[in-house]
């Protein structure tokens, strides 16, 4: 688990989440590379928090990274995300916060594309999807 990972907000119910979404969202899981369900999904709309359902990212920021969870290179809005230092596994990485409610969602890298060059890694199980027509 992250060192840094804060507790979900009291005020957010957590009853919803299934055991995967549980460890992830409020213990810093991960999910397996390749497994998530939004990996491959193609479809405009927003992805939100599956916790608190702020929107986080919309499809139109999503590139295929090549890494096993979906990637987006910005966040829908500024304080849409809270980054946190991550310093386990031996390594540091920058953790991906909900802005809202501190559900944990995955990490941010520096190596995505332009125009941001960043790569947003977030696990599916912390996402919820609402499609939507651009």
């Amino acid at each position: 688990m992250p060192s840094s990972l804060n507790k979900i907000k009291d005020c957010f119910q957590t009853d919803h989440l299934d055991p995967i979404q549980k460890s992830i969202c409020c213990n810093g899981g991960t999910e397996r590379p390749f497994t998530g369900q939004y990996l491959n999904c193609k479809k405009d709309g927003i992805y939100g928090c599956v916790v608190c359902k702020e929107d986080l990212f919309s499809s139109e920021t999503k590139f295929d990274s090549g890494t096993g969870w979906p990637s987006f290179f910005e966040t829908i809005a500024v304080n849409a995300i809270r980054i946190d230092i991550d310093d386990t596994h031996g390594m540091i990485r920058e953790e991906t916060l909900c802005g809202k409610c501190g559900s944990h969602l995955g990490h941010r890298f520096p190596d995505g594309p332009q125009p941001t060059g960043l790569r947003y890694c977030i696990n599916s199980a912390s996402l919820i999807f609402k499609e939507e027509k651009f």
